[in-house]
């Protein structure tokens, strides 16, 4: 089992901090993590915590999903592995490349 917890529905004014703190309590928080927009550079209203031990992962997910953080309730579980994602294509997107003369 995995130590990496998924934290989401955070308040767009929950802080790393914040984070740390509220996880804290149920074991050693190694890393606290908000998940930025890299356009507009705000919060994305998720985050990620790593825990110190898989049991201390089970026992804050036990404890802090569906528990309130800035007035919202939050949704926690233990991440999943990250998927690789397809950097492919052919980067036109639905352009058929073909023009339109007239």
């Amino acid at each position: 089992m995995s130590n990496k917890l998924f934290v989401g529905n955070l308040s767009f004014n929950t802080t790393e901090n914040d984070l740390q703190d509220a996880f804290a309590a149920h074991g050693t928080v190694t890393e606290a993590n908000l998940m930025m927009d890299r356009s507009t550079g705000r919060p994305r209203g998720f985050g990620f915590v790593t825990m110190c031990t898989a049991e201390e992962a089970q026992k804050a997910v036990e404890a802090m999903n569906g528990t309130s953080l800035d007035g919202r309730a939050l949704t926690v579980n233990i991440a999943r592995p990250r998927e690789e994602r397809s950097g492919g294509g052919s980067g036109r997107g639905a352009y058929s490349g073909r023009q339109n003369r007239h």
